[in-house]
């Protein structure tokens, strides 16, 4: 029971996919379900910042952004920014991981705790948003650049209104904490194991080359897994392998269901007419990268798809997956708040959705 409750969407997430097979029986497309780059990637990522947590990096980075942002609320918004700009770069759930633990040491060294499910929300909707545009920032962006061969002008142009309107909804929010004076409730007296943190930072920059392919997967799995093993063998250990098993159930869950020859036939004749608005529907409860890839198949409008699919990130806790990353992450460190987290999540992601579509629907005219 108490797995059940310390793992609730994983366990969610294999029901889900549970169900699922019984209309689509397991075969031999089944291995072709799961993105082992894309769980690579993850594993690695986890991998390496559990390791700069055993280093304390989190704690001495946070101290340094303490002293330069003096108030709750420009320290809020650095965090929420520098997210969004590492969506852009290195991808939104790569973004989430690597970022999250900085938030966590800065609003909880000095006695804000009461800021974090704010503080975490923001992250995730900049991770999920901030990544709209640029052809890399979102795993369903690479894929629908790929497919449709969007130039690069086209596809900045496509996202540029979205983007800045996220930007400027997020920022809003954030104007709306308290401008209290921030100071550590105890003073960082840690320095760097330079050493490691070298080491580290190589490992860390060997896991975006594996997002960028650069190197492949297997190879940096190798060498990053070989090198922790020898230096931090608990960071391998406590790696979040729930989180990597519930994208997996979820893998299967939005294959099958696009398989569902009624559900296929049913979208299709949806996205015909409304593709933007159908298209975030279908974030909702299949996720966005799995939309991107089933109504691909069903429209031309690559552009109100693209955008349907970026903003459809926001709203349920699985329209993106990588919500579920800030999820586990929240939990983890405020066990039993799961639910008081959850009516935040939704306040502000289906509040900002909501003028998202609002703004779109009146540009696209849907």
């Amino acid at each position: 029971m108490e797995l059940i409750k310390k793992n609730a969407v994983m366990c969610i997430a294999f029901a889900a996919a549970i169900i699922s097979a019984c209309f689509v029986p397991p075969d031999a497309q089944y291995m072709g379900y799961f993105d082992f780059k894309t769980l690579t990637c993850l594993f690695c990522t986890l991998a390496v910042v559990g390791a700069f947590k055993n280093i304390h990096f989190f704690r001495i980075i946070s101290a340094k952004i303490i002293s330069i942002f003096t108030t709750t609320r420009s320290a809020i918004i650095a965090l929420v920014y520098i997210t969004f700009i590492g969506s852009m770069l290195i991808a939104n759930d790569m973004a989430l991981i690597t970022f999250l633990p900085l938030g966590y040491y800065v609003i909880t060294s000095t006695g804000n705790r009461r800021y974090l499910a704010f503080t975490f929300i923001m992250q995730n909707i900049a991770a999920n948003l901030g990544g709209m545009l640029t052809p890399f920032g979102n795993p369903q962006n690479l894929y629908l650049y790929s497919y449709f061969h969007i130039p690069n002008g086209e596809f900045i142009r496509i996202m540029l209104l979205p983007f800045l309107v996220s930007v400027t909804l997020i920022t809003l929010c954030c104007m709306f904490v308290k401008n209290d004076p921030l100071t550590i409730e105890q003073e960082c007296t840690l320095s760097l194991d330079k050493k490691r943190t070298t080491i580290y930072t190589i490992l860390f920059a060997l896991s975006i080359a594996i997002v960028f392919n650069v190197v492949p997967y297997w190879v940096g799995l190798i060498l990053i897994l070989g090198t922790l093993c020898l230096l931090d063998f608990p960071a391998v250990c406590k790696v979040d392998y729930p989180l990597l098993l519930t994208f997996c159930a979820f893998f299967v869950f939005s294959e099958n269901v696009s398989r569902i020859p009624a559900i296929s036939t049913f979208l299709g004749n949806l996205i015909q007419h409304h593709t933007m608005l159908y298209g975030m529907l279908s974030c909702q409860v299949i996720s966005n990268v799995p939309s991107a890839i089933l109504l691909s198949h069903f429209t031309e409008n690559y552009d109100q798809l693209l955008v349907a699919v970026n903003i459809g990130g926001a709203g349920t806790l699985i329209a993106s997956l990588a919500s579920l990353i800030t999820f586990r992450e929240y939990v983890k460190n405020e066990p039993g708040k799961a639910g008081t987290y959850i009516k935040q999540f939704s306040l502000y992601n289906f509040g900002i959705l909501a003028i998202l579509v609002v703004v779109m629907g009146f540009v696209s005219g849907f």
